[in-house]
């Protein structure tokens, strides 16, 4: 079992920058896949980016040269730093967490909304 608590969000004005924080318990994080997904109303949740136990990154294309994500396996965190940020990219932000890659991983926070707004 992983718990997963994210943090860092709220309102930005476009162009600016964000750094989600999502710290991980219950389970040894080092050998878990870690993701960002985020949702808007009405919309599916979509991928944005992972980061394997080995530090292999993928990113979604809308996000890709904006958005780094990077993993720190003594605080159990993982982060998202948000740079550029557009109004499209505002929503509700998802943690996730998995041994494997999935399409849809095992385990998730509660999210964290982000707004970028003028």
């Amino acid at each position: 079992q992983v718990q997963l608590v994210e943090s860092g969000g709220g309102l930005v004005q476009p162009g600016g920058s964000l750094r989600l924080s999502c710290a991980a318990s219950g389970s040894p994080f080092s050998r878990n896949v870690m993701g960002w997904y985020r949702q808007t109303p009405g919309n599916p949740r979509e991928f944005v980016a992972r980061i394997t136990r080995g530090g292999t990154t993928t990113y979604a294309d809308s996000v890709k040269g904006r958005f780094t994500i990077s993993r720190d396996n003594a605080k159990k965190t993982v982060y998202l730093q948000m740079n550029s940020l557009k109004a499209e990219d505002t929503a509700v932000y998802y943690c996730s967490a998995d041994l494997f890659v999935r399409q849809w991983p095992e385990y998730w926070g509660q999210g964290t909304q982000v707004t970028v707004s003028s």
